[in-house]
């Protein structure tokens, strides 16, 4: 008896303890921005030309990784949903376009038989949800889930550049702690992938005529950031 209401007091004690907690100091508008690393790994496959004739010549293609350092602006709210858990709405946005990386399409059919150019990435954007569990109350981990946008600007050597739209998802996982008042840091680690899409372009044949050239463009990117924000 005496054990039972040893236990009956620590379970009234932890629940008395939760119910103290207060809630997180996170909830309502923030801004933040962070620097850090991005890894983008691009696919170019079912790459053909085809000529005025109606004679379609397949490509064998070679795509580099863009890796590099970049940065990302975001703004959101977060919801307090009870005294532990908090739910986040938010947008992320990339200011500055990824290095060049290069690219090459071969047919030895053809004179030349290969072609190269230069790709990177553009207006990188997603808008997510961001699920959260307060450690304390000036501490929050959080997972975000949502959609993912970005262009691929490619440019063949010594032709014009074409952009491409790509979108599909983001999951990553965060950590936030405050600083002083509302000011916080924070890190994260974001995973996107993004869908294939169709890639096209012509131009004047040198027989006369047009060209069309297709591709399959895809890609998947990850960074790591650290920074700063704000929660108003």
């Amino acid at each position: 008896m005496k054990m039972k209401k040893k236990l009956l007091v620590a379970a009234l004690f932890a629940l008395a303890g939760t119910s103290a907690m207060a809630q997180s100091a996170f909830e309502g508008f923030y801004g933040q921005a962070g620097i850090g690393y991005s890894a983008v790994s691009p696919s170019l496959s079912n790459s053909s030309l085809t000529i005025p004739s109606g004679t379609n010549y397949p490509f064998s293609t070679s795509i580099s990784n863009s890796n590099s350092f970049n940065g990302v602006l975001s703004a959101g709210y977060t919801f307090n949903l009870d005294k532990q858990f908090t739910l986040g709405l938010g947008v992320d946005y990339q200011p500055f376009a990824g290095q060049e990386a290069n690219y090459s399409m071969t047919n030895n059919s053809l004179s030349p038989a290969t072609s190269t150019g230069k790709w990177k990435q553009n207006n990188a954007y997603n808008i997510y949800i961001a699920p959260g569990v307060a450690v304390t109350k000036d501490s929050l981990v959080y997972a975000k889930l949502g959609y993912a946008a970005t262009q691929v600007k490619s440019t063949p050597t010594g032709g014009t550049s074409g952009t491409d739209n790509l979108n599909g998802y983001l999951v990553g996982l965060g950590y936030k702690q405050i600083i002083t008042g509302g000011l916080y840091g924070f890190g994260e680690v974001n995973y996107t992938s993004y869908s294939n899409t169709t890639s096209s372009g012509s131009g004047p044949w040198a027989g006369g005529g047009t060209y069309t050239v297709k591709s399959t463009v895809s890609a998947n990117a990850m960074n790591v950031l650290v920074g700063v924000g704000y929660k108003f």
